[in-house]
């Protein structure tokens, strides 16, 4: 028989009982938090409890159409594999993307569900996330001090429910795992004091990592300072504490060295992708501004570290400096690890830190789990003391203090005032009594059923407050997803698919930013973290658009572009506002071979007519003839000056073949565009945002094509941005191109079957991205080429067939480095196991691992 205190009474407990009170807590934390999440979301009439979609940002911009191919994987729908994406950019590499978007193990569920339920498996990453880390919350608090179980499942709801997974956490659900990753780590940081389980706590950290690194780096750094207070406070002699502290940075290396297919991986791809726009940090929100993040209930209208854990963790906090029944060290050291947390979350060279050296694009605090996570702790420090009225009374006066210091701020909101001044007397009040009438068991569990309503309603109302001053925000306006449209979009392109002798484009990217993985097919529409500069480069080269510094790139929109990428169907919905309409179009042979190649880049058009191979458009020589005058800056471009408020437009003038399809393409320029009888207003932002090639019209009978420009402000155009397209050259030159006599593809790689004895160069219409090897009639296999962007395999005097395969840079030498940390973990536990088996039974001792 065990003893074990609880709420000041010694209470004789068994082994097994034990376990299952254990048990029953970490799962009424997990029942109480998502109950309380599922509660606010069916009171906000959001989705699955009601009829708005919770697809906001990248919820519904990534992590939906990444669930959704994660879903035709499972199922063998695919195209591609896990190594290779053939939806997506013509083709773009698929692993990186998976360890960074979709291995929060919960992501798996989605396989269990339909695919036109998509949306349900994506909410319950959310919300199970939510539950887990609640329930590893609690069973760590245990780890930290003896006490209640059931007051410790409590306090673990806030860490579930806290400001960053209302704020940051639950649109990106791979951030999610970093909530279970705290507490997991900070477990076997636990198991390194005690000297024990350091092969379990090593899986702990690779777990930690493995489903989502970049918050596993995060949850580390917080348990390794928890780590370090802990030892700070132990009466072990000096060798001793270095001891604990060499186990866990073992502990951590060879756990971090296991998942290192999946670090090496995210490395080179991140390396090859095309760089994000340059963030900066714009410097600390103010100190009295910051404060106002630990009441609950609101949320800022400015970026600041969201921080709050519900009313009853802040109140416990509060009291810890005036709890006597905590040693002084204990408190000060609990105390300075809050400040020098809190404080690193907004000092640049920190930052970078905490973001892997990196200032992220969007909020510059997404580590502010972490803090949130030691806010609960350092409150269960002071409530598994049993904080008297003298203390309670001492964290109430704290807490009015940070109230009246934040109350301006416009993170205070109606919800903060009710959840601060009814749920902080709730708290108080049910605190005072735990303490009052500790020896009453009838007065504990009333008590304690007062506390777990109150957590309840407190997370409910602060879920609740937080999700409904966020959906007011243009910015996070949801996307539909799964509509009736996008089904029968998707349908449509299964009707149509005819890969891989040509490309079915789900174009024009109306329902996500990643319509490809989301409705399937073959398109150049793909937004990622990890998408190729390669993929970015040759889109835009061939006069598609993009957003985001080319990390969300688009199919091109013009006849030449489609062609040489082989889409021969694609979704319009130019022509039909309330629907889409399939349409057919010309397209070359995904394998072409080509005497010779010579590239022209003067130009968007002589590209195009470089890869097609033949003459297809009139480049005309524009003229300026009213309107502000532009200058010419050689192969640079034309510098178009802003238009004066009411008057002439810059007009340009040219002539070209009487009709031909004459094209305008300004990437840049920002401003409306009218000529041939179309206006249309043109949003480019140089590097940001790429407008594309842009239909103007049919040049009419005396071959005279005029465009006149009107810009806001000064801005550049191409020095050549018109072309006029020859419709007949463009099919004469497709009919006469030399194409593969047949073409299978797998899921990373594909073979061409060539007119037997080709020579020159086989082109093939797929990005040569890093990492594809091909061979020529099954000989040596080597690097492929580019050809302005392309594949480029040289035939030598004479070929019939070329093979390439896909081979993920990185993964070779990050499944070396984790056989060999898996062989030294197999090591320590055959050591570890013959120890024990050493010891004499009976033996009271514990065998250290």
């Amino acid at each position: 028989m065990s003893r074990t205190i609880e709420a000041g009474r010694t209470v004789a407990t068994g082994p097994r009982r034990l376990r299952r009170r254990e048990y029953g807590a970490a799962g009424l934390a997990a029942a109480l938090s998502t109950g309380a999440y599922c509660l606010a979301m069916a009171v906000h009439g959001t989705y699955p409890f009601g009829s708005r979609s919770r697809a906001v940002n990248d919820l519904g911009n990534q992590f939906v159409p990444f669930h959704a191919h994660l879903w035709d994987l499972m199922h063998g729908d695919s195209t591609g594999d896990l190594l290779f994406n053939w939806n997506s950019g013509y083709g773009s590499p698929f692993l990186g993307d998976f360890v960074t978007y979709l291995m929060n193990p919960f992501s798996w569920l989605v396989g269990l569900f339909p695919r036109d339920a998509v949306n349900f498996p994506v909410f319950l990453v959310t919300l199970l996330s939510i539950g887990l880390g609640s329930a590893v919350m609690t069973v760590f608090l245990g780890r930290l001090h003896r006490g209640s179980p059931w007051l410790r499942a409590l306090l673990a709801v806030g860490y579930g429910l806290c400001a960053w997974v209302l704020n940051d956490g639950s649109p990106d659900p791979m951030w999610m795992w970093g909530l279970v990753s705290l507490p997991l780590v900070s477990l076997a940081c636990d198991w390194c004091l005690r000297e024990r389980r350091w092969v379990l706590g090593t899986l702990f950290v690779a777990v930690a990592w493995a489903g989502n690194f970049y918050t596993g780096a995060m949850a580390t750094i917080g348990a390794g300072l928890v780590l370090l207070v802990r030892v700070a406070l132990t009466r072990r002699p000096l060798r001793a504490r270095l001891r604990v502290l060499g186990r866990a940075a073992g502990m951590v290396v060879v756990g971090v060295l296991l998942t290192a297919p999946v670090m090496f991986v995210s490395l080179k791809a991140s390396k090859a992708s095309q760089p994000a726009p340059l963030a900066r940090y714009d410097g600390p929100p103010g100190l009295t501004d910051y404060l106002a993040q630990l009441l609950p209930g609101g949320r800022s209208d400015h970026s600041v570290p969201n921080v709050f854990v519900g009313i009853l963790g802040l109140v416990l906090v509060a009291s810890l400096p005036f709890n006597r029944k905590v040693r002084a060290r204990e408190r000060t050291l609990w105390y300075v690890l809050l400040v020098l947390v809190g404080a690193s979350f907004v000092w640049e060279p920190t930052i970078l830190l905490w973001h892997g050296l990196a200032i992220p694009n969007g909020s510059s605090y997404r580590a502010s789990f972490v803090l949130s996570g030691l806010l609960v702790m350092a409150a269960w420090v002071s409530l598994s003391r049993r904080p008297d009225l003298f203390a309670l009374l001492g964290g109430a006066g704290l807490v009015a203090l940070i109230v009246l210091l934040g109350h301006g701020q416009s993170s205070v909101h109606t919800a903060t005032w009710v959840l601060v001044t009814a749920g902080g007397a709730l708290m108080l009040g049910a605190l005072w009594a735990l303490d009052r009438w500790h020896a009453d068991r009838r007065a504990q569990r009333l008590t304690g059923a007062v506390l777990a309503l109150g957590v309840l309603a407190g997370a409910t109302y602060s879920t609740y407050s937080v999700t409904a001053i966020r959906d007011r925000l243009t910015f996070y306006q949801p996307k539909t997803t799964i509509s009736s449209q996008s089904l029968a979009a998707y349908d449509a392109i299964r009707r149509a698919d005819d890969w891989p002798r040509t490309r079915t484009d789900p174009g024009p990217h109306e329902f996500a930013n990643n319509d490809p993985l989301l409705l399937g097919g073959e398109g150049g529409s793909y937004y990622s973290s990890y998408l190729p500069a390669v993929t970015a480069q040759l889109l835009h080269d061939l006069g598609a658009g993009w957003y985001i510094q080319g990390r969300h790139t688009l199919s091109p929109a013009d006849p030449v572009g489609r062609a040489l990428l082989g889409v021969t169907t694609y979704l319009d919905s130019s022509s039909a506002p309330e629907g889409f309409t399939a349409k057919q179009a010309q397209a070359a042979p995904l394998v072409t071979v080509h005497p010779g190649i010579k590239p022209d880049t003067s130009s968007v058009w002589a590209r195009q007519q470089s890869l097609l191979g033949a003459k297809v458009y009139d480049i005309p020589e524009l003229t300026p003839t009213a309107g502000p005058r532009p200058t010419l800056h050689g192969t640079s471009g034309w510098s178009i000056p802003a238009t004066p408020k009411g008057g002439t437009w810059t007009t340009f003038g040219g002539v070209c073949t009487p009709g031909s399809t004459a094209f305008f393409y300004g990437p840049w320029f920002n401003g409306t565009v009218m000529g041939l009888g179309t206006k249309y207003t043109s949003y480019g932002k140089q590097p940001m945002t790429a407008m594309p090639i842009r239909l103007l019209g049919t040049v009419p009978a005396d071959g005279r094509v005029q465009v006149q420009l009107q810009a806001g402000a000064a801005a550049q155009v191409p020095a050549q941005p018109v072309g006029c397209l020859d419709q007949g050259a463009l099919t004469t030159a497709l009919g006469q191109l030399k194409g593969a006599t047949s073409v299978s593809a797998g899921g990373h790689g594909f073979t061409a079957e060539l007119p037997a004895g080709s020579t020159g160069t086989a082109l093939l219409a797929v990005p040569a991205v890093q990492g594809w090897q091909c061979s020529v009639d099954g000989g040596a296999r080597s690097e492929a080429q580019s050809v302005l962007g392309m594949i480029g395999v040289p035939l030598g005097s004479g070929a019939s067939r070329v093979s390439c395969t896909y081979r993920t840079p990185g993964l070779t030498a990050g499944l070396a480095v984790s056989a060999g940390a898996l062989a030294v973990l197999g090591g320590v536990a055959l050591v570890t196991s013959l120890r024990r088996r050493s010891v004499p039974k009976g033996s009271a001792a514990p065998v250290p691992s």
